[in-house]
């Protein structure tokens, strides 16, 4: 009875920190579930002009980005197809020092030429780069569409962040290549627009922009469209799994079909458990329509094995599950052409950045636009514990 005395009489404070070293012992030993987005706030946007200058090359076309934390530096890939200038990625600065990203918070600080394995730049209308992604062995991954009318095949290579130079390809497969009769593969345009590698550098996946040809229709106002997201194992540099994202049907103001376009051009892995974050971009013919997903591949069907969807038994398979995250709409900002997404630093407070940036298609009524979010993420300790403490 002593003992118990003695235990009972404990400082009230060491009960409370008993049940969370328990709760904290049962994290370590398990797989880290994923963190919950709880919010996200806008902290400002900033502006390129069309038609600037840097080392003699036209800045434009900016359509997939990714950030080096080590040197604080964002890595932007052109789309430029070795037209204006030979193909391309630029470093960026971005301040956000201050927790918000003022108008002139931009500047582009380099540029690196891609060259091919043969250490010469890519060839006029040859490539069309699209998505970026770092790794942790100075290295960078870049997506290519290919060029269906021209018979060139979409891409996905790894090249030396320092020199520009092709250091690997990946295998692409047979499904997304398109085949000369039309009735397979990527639609022109329409394929490797999204990169990204999970932060334990173990996984890299992509997606087609829109729908197989074999898989269903391209989107259309008021109709959705079937992409395959695609996952790589970064150590055996294969192709391991595919699953089924489908985009949300949009309705334009008015129905101008030839000046509609809407697809997925960027996912943005937010852990290793797959999670992302996806930018579903809309042009309706007047204006832009962007919605930011909140996206997991947890319960959703394998179709690797699945060469057509219009073919398989569709009720038996099951896509990504996603939910709106932000629509920006909302901002009172007009929206340009945005195409890629990545995570920055930590801002004044602890929370986590998220830059988007747009890809300007080289005209002149067009701008690169830098739009900077501030995320508000719950990790599952804390959110277990908010949940036990308002029982």
């Amino acid at each position: 009875m002593k003992l118990m005395r003695k235990i009972w009489s404990l400082p009230k404070i060491i009960y409370l920190f008993i049940p969370i070293l328990v709760i904290s012992i049962i994290f370590i030993n398990m797989p880290a579930p994923a963190a919950e987005i709880t919010g996200i706030d806008f902290i400002g946007h900033a502006n390129l002009p069309t038609g600037l200058s840097f080392k003699k090359t036209e800045v434009g076309g900016l359509s997939g980005i990714t950030y080096d934390a080590k040197k604080n530096l964002y890595y932007a890939i052109s789309d430029d197809r070795s037209q204006k200038s030979p193909a391309r990625f630029y470093s960026l600065k971005i301040d956000l020092s201050q927790g918000v990203l003022k108008p002139k918070g931009v500047k582009p600080v380099g540029v690196t030429t891609l060259l091919n394995s043969q250490g010469k730049s890519f060839p006029n209308r040859t490539i069309d780069a699209e998505g970026i992604a770092l790794t942790n062995n100075g290295t960078v991954y870049i997506s290519s569409e290919g060029d269906v009318e021209k018979s060139i095949k979409p891409f996905i290579k790894e090249f030396s962040l320092a020199s520009g130079k092709e250091l690997n390809s990946l295998p692409i497969p047979k499904k997304f290549l398109p085949t000369n009769n039309g009735k397979q593969g990527i639609r022109n345009n329409l394929a490797f627009e999204s990169l990204t590698i999970t932060s334990n550098q173990q996984h890299l996946f992509t997606a087609s922009e829109n729908a197989l040809i074999q898989d269903g229709t391209e989107a259309k106002p008021k109709i959705n469209t079937s992409c395959r997201i695609l996952q790589y194992n970064l150590l055996t540099k294969q192709p391991e799994k595919e699953f089924l994202y489908q985009t949300q049907p949009v309705t334009p103001l008015f129905n101008i079909s030839r000046f509609f376009a809407s697809g997925l051009p960027d996912l943005l892995a937010v852990d290793d458990r797959g999670n992302f974050l996806s930018i579903e971009r809309s042009l309706t013919g007047l204006g832009f329509s962007i919605g930011l997903y909140q996206v997991s591949l947890e319960g959703a069907t394998d179709i690797s094995q699945v060469d057509s969807l219009l073919q398989a038994k569709s009720q038996n398979i099951k896509p990504v599950r996603k939910k709106l995250l932000f629509d920006l709409r909302k901002l009172d900002v007009l929206l340009d052409n945005i195409e890629g997404l990545t995570l920055g630093p930590k801002l004044p407070g602890g929370h986590r950045s998220l830059i988007l940036i747009s890809d300007n298609n080289f005209q002149s009524l067009q701008k690169t636009q830098i739009l900077a979010f501030r995320l508000k993420v719950e990790s599952p300790l804390i959110r277990l514990l908010r949940r036990l403490r308002l029982r």
